[in-house]
């Protein structure tokens, strides 16, 4: 079934009269990932950073994680690009498609922390964001552009795994945000499906988030920077039938077998 969702997505790139999909609208010329560059083993090969700490072992399994997200993006921006491009979106930030190491460090010591007993496997496997894009249209042509990009990530053989659709809420963030599991190495990365507005806010309330979720943040700072960040996603504009979106379905359900 796998080798039957690549050809339906060839196919239909092939129908649209695309050929190759090397790029997308907006986005630069596609170049190989640069090499992670980690950081240098501390305190006997763990690793600190803003009052967070790893051990060697923990932060050896983390190192691992970053390099199988390297290796698995060159097989996926292609195929983010191309749905970019079929549905004619733009691409934002595509240069920083690969979380740092010490953000990636920072989120898993975190994890650790708040729940004692947990596992830097177990941490590891809830991380959507290692390989991440994001996705923009106009209001006007937003829902129909998500639904045409998500289609054809599934088509290509990626399984969505993660759907979350922010759009009805009354308060907070507004976007899609989807994770998927590529078909070639397995890794689930990150596609982001925002307006021009929507990607705004994000960026605005972008370093108010950090500090909420900060260990060190008091629950009366947190509720403080969470009220901001609600002021200014309420001044986002919600696209008509952007509420509603919903995650593709998997091909295997849809699509005939290969004879």
């Amino acid at each position: 079934m796998q080798i039957n969702r690549l050809t339906t997505a060839a196919l239909l790139t092939a129908a649209l009269g695309l050929g190759p999909v090397t790029g997308a609208a907006a986005a630069p010329v596609e170049k190989p990932a640069k090499s992670v560059s980690l950081r240098p083993a501390e305190g006997g090969g763990g690793w600190q950073g803003d009052g967070l700490s790893l051990n060697a072992e923990d932060n050896r399994k983390v190192d691992d994680f970053l390099d199988h997200a390297q290796r698995a993006e060159r097989g996926i921006s292609p195929m983010v690009r191309a749905a970019a491009r079929i549905s004619d979106a733009t691409v934002v930030g595509f240069d920083h498609r690969l979380k740092s190491p010490d953000s990636l460090k920072r989120k898993v010591a975190t994890s650790l922390k708040e729940t004692p007993g947990e596992t830097a496997d177990q941490a590891l496997a809830r991380i959507n964001d290692s390989v991440r894009y994001t996705l923009q249209w106009p209001d006007g042509r937003y829902v129909h552009g998500v639904a045409l990009a998500s289609g054809v990530l599934a088509a290509w053989g990626n399984d969505s795994v993660k759907w979350s659709n922010t759009w009805g809420r009354k308060q907070g963030y507004k976007a899609v945000n989807s994770a998927w599991r590529d078909p070639l190495e397995g890794h689930v990365f990150e596609v982001q499906f925002h307006t021009p507005q929507s990607k705004w806010a994000q960026e605005a309330t972008h370093k108010l988030y950090e500090e909420q979720r900060l260990p060190s943040t008091t629950p009366e700072r947190a509720k403080e920077l969470q009220d901001r960040q609600d002021a200014i996603f309420a001044a986002v504009p919600v696209p008509a039938g952007a509420a509603e979106l919903t995650a593709p379905e998997r091909l295997a359900r849809t699509l005939p077998a290969a004879g």
